[in-house]
């Protein structure tokens, strides 16, 4: 069996980022690794957070799962920091959620332009 156990997010300042990342989405950061400062997510796997310096990033998407409780202690949080918000990864319907596959989602940045998404149901594949 094949499993994700982390993926490196690149940032301008990883202990920040980190922080960032366990505030808004309520996760934990487990530790540190060398140049990486790893923030855990409830399915093993980590956010392995890592200091570019002045280098050029990636942007990258970064989709989370959630509970409908989550999603709402989550999105209180992103309203609390009065980050901008989509309903989609276009950015055309900004302010609102979306109601895909029955779920509630949501789209917003990190504070390297990292697209962030919560949605609290899977999509279906076709």
């Amino acid at each position: 069996m094949v499993e994700l156990n982390h993926t490196i997010v690149q940032a301008r300042d990883r202990e920040a980022s980190a922080r960032f990342y366990a505030e808004i989405l309520g996760l934990e950061i487990a530790g540190r690794l060398g140049p990486f400062v790893a923030v855990a997510t409830g399915n093993e796997v980590s956010l392995d957070i890592m200091s570019v310096g002045d280098a050029a990033i990636h942007p990258q998407h970064y989709a989370f799962l959630v509970t409908d409780a989550e999603f709402d202690e989550i999105f209180g949080r992103i309203e609390e920091r009065g980050l901008e918000y989509w309903a989609d990864p276009f950015r055309q319907r900004p302010g609102e959620h979306n109601t895909g596959y029955g779920g509630r989602g949501v789209y917003f940045e990190d504070p390297n332009g990292h697209n962030l998404e919560i949605l609290t149901r899977p999509y279906e594949l076709e």
